[in-house]
């Protein structure tokens, strides 16, 4: 591919795809089930998921690959296949990418705590972080999305595994809530710890991603934006998530009104948009449309 997906961010806003879950869900997917063991179970319909974000409009589709850490792998006793599934979560997108467009490596949190609030060593972080980042390399992907992370101390070695393992573009976002005092995450770092934290490394873009509805995320964009020039991401959740008697979840904010603050994220600084929960092809196929505008 001439271009890469660095040619494109600094061409115009570029475009990711939306939720994986609940797309999963909608497919079949239970409860306590492992999302990465479908891209070996269940391909076609990982592969669905993916041609139906690439035919909506999205320039980027991201990697079933979430949770596909070593780390988060062994909760489900599937430890020794981290690299294996990555790679099969990377070549699925492959199997279904345009001409044109590009495939991003999704890396979510491990779920465990650094020392001294958990157990875990940074060592442990990185090699965990490591494998999974080379079966994604190894199954084609163009770049790097470390994505949802909470701790800084995490998403760094999340960083410094995804640099070991290719020379990959690599994309970060941090997950916050919003207070009276500010945007924060769920470790109490700021957007400008943020910041500072991956100012001496070098990233495609920064960012947000999910908790916040799109509304919110517009707001934290502004901020974000006058404390860096760095490329922004924003991938909101359709709102809060609401579960009925039957287990069914829905979420709180609505078509209308999510799409209704995209040209505000956009003239807030967002580079790159996407969705995250709740979000699927419709909220996606709107979105092209704005940009492209």
């Amino acid at each position: 591919m001439s271009q890469t997906i660095l040619d494109l961010i600094k061409k115009r806003n570029v475009l990711f795809d939306g939720g994986m879950g609940t797309e999963l869900m909608r497919l079949g997917f239970s409860q306590g089930e492992c999302p990465e063991l479908w891209n070996d179970m269940h391909p076609d319909r990982v592969r669905s998921i993916h041609q139906a974000y690439f035919d909506a409009g999205a320039d980027a589709v991201l990697t079933n690959s979430f949770g596909g850490s070593r780390i988060k792998l062994q909760s489900y006793g599937l430890a020794e296949r981290c690299f294996e599934l990555n790679e099969k979560a990377a070549r699925l997108v492959n199997s279904a990418r345009p001409d044109g467009r590009f495939v991003g490596g999704s890396l979510g949190p491990t779920g465990h705590f650094l020392e001294p609030l958990g157990t875990a060593k940074k060592e442990d972080f990185i090699s965990s972080y490591s494998e999974q980042c080379e079966g994604l390399a190894a199954g084609g992907v163009d770049f790097f999305l470390i994505e949802t992370q909470y701790s800084l101390d995490e998403a760094l070695c999340a960083y410094e595994a995804a640099r070991k393992s290719s020379n990959h573009p690599i994309c970060v976002t941090l997950t916050f809530n919003q207070t009276p005092k500010g945007f924060f995450t769920m470790m109490g770092h700021s957007l400008k710890d943020f910041v500072e934290s991956f100012s001496s490394v070098e990233v495609a873009a920064l960012g947000a991603n999910c908790t916040l509805n799109s509304s919110q995320i517009a707001d934290l964009i502004l901020e974000l934006h006058q404390l860096t020039d760095i490329p922004l991401i924003a991938q909101a959740n359709a709102g809060q998530p609401i579960m009925d008697d039957e287990g069914n979840v829905s979420y709180d904010q609505g078509f209308d009104e999510y799409v209704k603050h995209i040209p505000r994220l956009l003239q807030n600084g967002a580079r790159i948009i996407g969705g995250c929960c709740g979000t699927n092809p419709d909220y996606i196929k709107k979105m092209a449309s704005i940009i492209h505008s």
